[in-house]
């Protein structure tokens, strides 16, 4: 077994600092993490209604093309 040692009081007093500002920031930590999880998601709903907008009006595009072309054809006819 080990004898016991004296410790510095300058090294308790450092690694209660260390302890006591790891505790104190943890809330904060966590509010910015929340704070980023939330705006991540936004940004890819925001992502999400401009690709489905992209793929509605290419559907559009597709269904007036060939309107047109069944116009044009009986014009021709």
């Amino acid at each position: 077994m080990t004898t016991p040692r004296t410790v510095s009081s300058a090294v308790i007093d450092a690694v209660t600092t260390v302890d006591v500002t790891v505790v104190g920031t943890a809330p904060a930590m966590a509010m910015a993490a929340l704070a980023q999880n939330l705006a991540n998601s936004a940004a890819m709903a925001a992502m999400n209604a401009v690709f489905a907008q992209q793929q509605a009006f290419i559907a559009h595009q597709a269904a007036t093309t060939s309107a047109v072309a069944m116009l044009l054809a009986l014009i021709d006819e």
